[in-house]
């Protein structure tokens, strides 16, 4: 018969404490009648006289605490406010914004620290799993071909030095909503090859003259010089100003196209058009022309320093093929600020100045800013979507 609760909590103290006086003969009587009485297996009976014996956890499974727990509220804030990366990528973004964790949440233990330091992708991708968004939705192609130059614009055949920063990649997506039909806002998106630094600009309607003023600022921002320009074949690209604009200086800037019909020729930009209008700014149409400079200051101010300053991309490095497979190896995850930090990129005074301007940014203050901004625009953006059709939009 087994040994009540109650019983234990009144006769173990006293039967320990005899066990303790005893010498080894009195030790083996009292085993033998405590497993013949109470029917123990005599390993659990000597733990148990000698106070050995662990205490329930009260947990539905035994077995240790998880090993990240501890930290899954601190990966959580931080991989909500990065825009929710994938592991191999937030587990470099950690240290970034760490720094910067303390003056917006709760301090962290050493335990916590140390556990952040030694947190594996992998494992940070089951962390967040509950939380990850799920189903993206797919973007509309706006491209019209441009016919005009495409005899003086040559198709890039890949001779570009893209070790170097300075060639960039560029493209236009349509905030156009489910029709391409009338006026609406255009996003164009600049990414350089070698660092993946981008920037981002609002147009109406994609002219040729606002393309172009939005080319000039973008080249303005930009910490390195401008060496090449490719596009793929759309009208917005592809015309007389901007090709005055590349060439018509002391050094011309390389200006080419990709193949019709090939996306993947410009595969570094088409990339982040998903990271920059689709993610920030929806599928919803924008048909305020009043919007055009809101956004922009968004993509420069706010949106354009977090991306570049503190969110890690991946970048291929190899691709071979294995019997019928592609087979890719891709850097670790790094920032573009990291990237043009590496030595021999810049020269010492753009390097001091772009460190100047990490040190003053703080990753948790960009983001509340990128949702400041962002507000007002979502909402005109679902105006616009209850308004009735045929209804006006004002301008």
């Amino acid at each position: 018969m087994n040994m009540s609760m109650n019983l234990k909590a009144d006769l173990l103290p006293k039967l320990r404490a005899r066990y303790e006086r005893r010498g080894r003969e009195g030790k083996t009587r009292m085993l033998d009648e405590l497993c013949e009485d109470h029917g123990y297996e005599r390993k659990y009976a000597i733990k148990l006289l000698r106070d050995t014996v662990p205490a329930p956890s009260g947990r539905a499974h035994p077995g240790p605490e998880p090993r990240y727990a501890l930290i899954e509220p601190v990966v959580r804030a931080i991989w909500l406010a990065a825009e929710q990366p994938c592991g191999k990528r937030l587990a470099p973004a950690l240290p970034l914004w760490l720094r910067h964790y303390e003056r917006h949440h709760d301090p962290l233990s050493a335990h916590q620290r140390q556990r952040l330091r030694e947190v594996s992708p992998a494992t940070l991708d089951r962390l967040l799993a509950p939380a990850r968004a799920q189903h993206p939705l797919r973007g509309r192609c706006g491209t019209k071909p441009g016919s005009l130059l495409k005899t003086e614009i040559p198709i890039r055949t890949g001779t570009w030095d893209v070790t170097r920063p300075g060639y960039l990649e560029a493209d236009s997506v349509a905030h156009c909503g489910a029709s391409l039909a009338g006026d609406f806002i255009w996003s164009l998106t600049y990414t350089d090859i070698a660092t993946q630094w981008t920037e981002g600009r609002a147009v109406w309607n994609k002219g040729a003259a606002g393309v172009l003023a939005a080319t000039g600022t973008v080249e303005a921002a930009l910490p390195f010089a401008l060496l090449g320009f490719d596009c793929d074949n759309g009208g917005e690209f592809l015309n007389h100003h901007l090709l005055a604009y590349l060439h018509g200086r002391k050094a011309p800037v390389a200006f080419t196209r990709s193949r019709p019909y090939h996306s993947d020729d410009n595969a570094h930009v088409e990339q982040k058009n998903w990271m920059w209008p689709r993610q920030l700014l929806g599928y919803d149409r924008l048909e305020v022309a009043a919007l055009v400079a809101p956004i922009c200051a968004l993509y420069q101010e706010a949106w354009g320093p977090l991306m570049n300053f503190f969110l890690p991309g991946l970048k291929l490095k190899t691709k071979w093929r294995e019997k019928s497979a592609w087979k890719k190896r891709y850097e670790p995850a790094r920032t573009a600020y990291q990237r043009l930090m590496d030595p021999g990129v810049l020269g010492r005074r753009a390097r001091r100045e772009l460190r100047e301007r990490y040190e003053s940014l703080d990753p948790f203050v960009l983001k509340a800013e990128v949702e400041r901004r962002l507000q007002p625009i979502l909402v005109e953006a679902a105006e616009i979507v209850r308004r009735p059709a045929g209804g006006c939009a004002p301008r």
